[in-house]
C-alpha cells in the first residue's frame, strides 16, 4: 500500500495526539498525516482515545469525529474547532471513597445481585479459568502470588450484604488469603478421570455472594512436572479485560516470589468500589437523561425476540446449557474484510456484525433486529489496571429494511454501532427498566443473540520453569441463544460459535457458519449488491433442498386405472 511520508506533527493539539495514538497503538512514531485506524486502531482504542483526548482538552469529543477525521493533523484541526466553540470543563476524575462509610454496589453488580437472589445455586455467571502447568511449580511462591492478588483488589475481596434498603459492598480482610484447594492424585488410578471429576465439581459449586470470597481455587497435582490449576471467580467482582490484569500481575508477582524478591508491583491508587461510587455520581442528571433518551428513542417498538428457526421447541425456562463450533476467517478473506472496511469507513468488528445482521435477518425473515455487544467500559485511564466488573453491553438495533446495498447496510451499521457507543455509560440493567420489554423466562429481554468481538491482546503467562496451556472443554453454559466471539490475531479471525443446545444441533450451527462465510465473501466481492439476494446456500445444500427433497417419482401398476390403485388402497 502507498504510504504518505513521516511528517512531524506540528503544534501542541498534533503533539499530544501523537503521543496518545503511539501509546494506545503501542508504535514507536506517529506522523501528522497517519491514520489511526491504518495503524491499528479499532473500536475499543478509538473509546480509550477520545477519553483521554476529553480529559487533556476539557472538553467531551464524539466517537463520530474521530470516525470523520482519522488522520491526525485532520482530528487536531477538528478539535481546535470544538475547544473555539465550547467552553472548557473539567472532566469529573474518579476520586476515593471512604472506607468507613458503607460501600455502594456499581449498577452492574446491582443487577447480578438481583438475578443471584432469584437463582441462588446458579452458576451461568461463573468466570472460569483453567491452566495447565508443565515443569517445576513452587506452591510456596504460587499461593504467596494468589494471596498477594486477592489483597491488591478490593474487587475480589467484596461480599455483598442485604441490608434494610438495597444491599451493599463490605470487604474481607486483606490478609484472608485466596483459598486453594489441594488435590494429590500423583499415586492413584486413573488420574485424568479423577481430573474430569474435579474440574466438574469445581465449575458446578455456586458462590455465597454474602459470605465469599467471591474468587478460589484448586491445584491439582498430576505429578512431580506437571499440575492443573483451576481458578474460579463469580463474574460480580471481574470480567474479561480483568482476566488480563489477573494474567499479568500474577506472572509479575510469581517472578518476584520465586527470585527471592518483594512486592513487584506498584500500590493502587484507586480501587473498584471507588468506581461504583464515581459512577452512580457521575451518571445523573442531564447525562443520565441525554441518554435514556437515546435508548428509549432507538429501541421503542423493537421486535421482542428474535424468530430464528429452532431444532427443538423452546423450553418453558431458559436453559443456559451450551456447546461451541469453532469459525475461522482465513487470511485471503480478513485482507478482503480489511479493504472493505476502510473503503467505508467501518471496523473490522461493523463489517462483520452487518454480515452476521444479514444472515439473522434471512433466518428470521425479520428485517428489525437486536444484536447485543459487549463493550470492555474501559474508557477512562484510572480503571485499566483494575480487576472488577467494568464490562457492559449494548442492544444494537439493526435496520435490513428496503433491500439495502452491502454499502447501505455498511453505513447504517456503522451510524447505529457508533451512537451506541457514543450512549454507552448508561448499564444494561438500566436500558432494560427504560425500554421495558415484554419479560418472559424462556428467553432473555431485548436480544438472544450476541456478538462479542475481542480487541484486547491476548495476555499470556510468563512462569519461570512452567509452561503453560489451557485446560479442560471449553464453554459448556450460554448466556443467549447464539453467540458469536470473534477476533484477529496474526492476520486471521478467528473464534467460536457458541449455542444453546436446548435449541440447535451443532450441524445447524455448522450450516449457518457457512452462511456467514459465504455472505462475508460475497461482500467483499461486490460491495453494491442488494444484500438480501447474495446466496448463502453451498451447492451440496442447495441440491439436497431442490433436487433431492423432490424427487417424488415412484413405481406404479401402469396396466391398471385410477379408481382400481385408490380402491386397492381402500383395501
Amino acid at each position: 500500500y502507498a504510504r504518505a511520508a513521516y511528517a512531524a506533527p506540528k503544534g501542541e493539539i498534533e503533539t499530544m495526539l501523537a503521543q496518545i495514538w503511539a501509546e494506545l497503538l503501542g508504535v514507536e512514531r506517529v506522523g501528522r498525516h497517519d491514520n489511526f485506524f491504518e495503524l491499528g486502531g479499532h473500536s475499543l482504542l478509538a473509546v480509550r482515545l477520545v477519553s483521554r483526548l476529553s480529559r487533556a482538552v476539557g472538553v467531551e469529543l464524539s466517537l463520530s469525529t474521530l470516525f470523520a477525521r482519522p488522520v491526525l493533523c485532520d482530528l487536531a484541526t477538528g478539535i481546535v474547532e470544538v475547544l473555539s466553540r465550547a467552553d472548557p470543563q473539567d472532566l469529573p476524575a474518579i476520586a476515593a471513597v471512604s472506607r468507613d462509610e458503607p460501600l455502594v454496589l456499581s449498577f452492574a453488580q446491582q443487577r447480578l445481585w438481583f438475578l443471584a437472589q432469584l437463582d441462588a445455586a446458579g452458576t451461568n455467571y461463573h468466570v472460569p479459568l483453567a491452566l495447565r502447568l508443565r515443569g517445576t511449580l513452587d506452591r510456596s511462591a504460587w499461593q504467596r502470588s494468589l494471596d498477594r492478588l486477592f489483597a491488591r483488589h478490593e474487587a475480589l475481596r467484596s461480599v455483598f450484604v442485604d441490608s434494610e434498603d438495597e444491599p451493599r459492598v463490605a470487604l474481607l480482610p486483606p490478609d484472608t488469603g485466596l483459598p486453594v484447594i489441594e488435590h494429590d492424585l500423583k499415586a492413584g488410578p486413573d488420574a485424568e478421570a479423577t481430573l474430569l471429576e474435579l474440574c466438574h465439581e469445581e465449575a458446578h459449586a455456586p458462590f455465597d455472594l454474602a459470605h465469599g470470597p467471591l474468587i478460589r481455587g484448586r491445584l491439582i497435582r498430576l505429578s512431580d512436572q506437571e499440575h492443573v490449576f483451576l481458578l474460579t471467580q463469580h463474574h460480580i467482582v471481574s470480567d474479561g479485560w480483568s482476566m488480563g490484569v489477573l494474567v499479568r500481575e500474577l506472572s509479575s508477582l510469581y517472578r518476584a516470589f520465586l527470585a527471592g524478591q518483594g512486592e513487584p508491583l506498584p500500590p493502587l491508587v484507586l480501587q473498584y468500589p471507588d468506581y461504583a461510587a464515581w459512577q452512580r455520581q457521575w451518571l445523573s442528571g442531564e447525562r443520565l437523561q441525554t441518554q435514556a433518551q437515546y435508548w428509549r428513542e432507538n429501541l421503542a417498538g423493537a421486535p421482542a425476540r428474535l424468530a430464528l428457526p429452532t431444532d427443538r421447541p423452546r423450553p418453558e425456562q431458559q436453559s443456559f446449557a451450551g456447546a461451541t463450533v469453532p469459525i475461522v476467517i482465513d487470511a485471503d478473506l480478513t485482507r478482503g474484510l480489511k479493504r472493505l472496511s476502510r473503503q467505508h469507513g467501518t471496523t473490522l468488528f461493523m463489517t462483520v456484525l452487518a454480515a452476521w445482521a444479514a444472515v439473522l435477518s434471512r433466518l428470521s425473515g425479520q428485517d428489525d433486529l437486536v444484536i447485543g455487544v459487549p463493550s470492555a467500559n474501559r474508557g477512562r485511564r484510572e480503571i485499566e489496571e483494575l480487576i472488577g466488573f467494568f464490562v457492559n453491553t449494548l442492544a444494537l438495533r439493526l435496520d435490513l429494511s428496503g433491500e439495502p446495498s452491502v454499502s447501505e447496510l455498511l453505513e447504517r451499521t456503522r451510524r447505529t454501532a457508533l451512537a451506541a457507543q457514543e450512549h454507552q455509560d448508561l448499564p444494561f440493567e438500566q436500558v432494560v427498566e427504560i425500554v421495558k420489554p415484554p419479560r418472559s423466562l424462556d428467553h432473555t429481554p431485548l436480544f438472544q443473540v450476541g456478538l462479542a468481538w475481542q480487541n484486547a491482546a491476548v495476555e499470556a503467562f510468563d512462569l519461570p520453569g512452567l509452561s503453560v496451556e489451557p485446560a479442560g472443554n471449553g464453554l459448556d453454559q450460554v448466556k443467549f441463544d447464539l453467540e458469536l466471539s470473534l477476533g484477529e490475531r496474526d492476520g486471521i479471525i478467528a473464534g467460536t460459535f457458541g449455542y444453546a443446545t436446548a435449541l440447535f444441533d451443532a450441524a445447524t450451527i455448522e450450516r449457518q457458519r457457512g452462511y456467514l462465510l459465504a455472505l462475508l465473501r460475497a461482500m467483499v466481492a461486490d460491495a453494491g449488491q442488494p444484500v438480501g439476494r447474495i446466496e448463502l446456500l453451498s451447492s451440496d445444500e442447495r441440491s439436497y433442498l431442490l433436487e433431492e427433497l423432490n424427487r417424488t417419482a415412484a413405481d406404479y401398476p401402469s396396466d391398471k386405472c385410477i379408481h382400481e390403485l385408490f380402491e386397492a388402497q381402500v383395501r
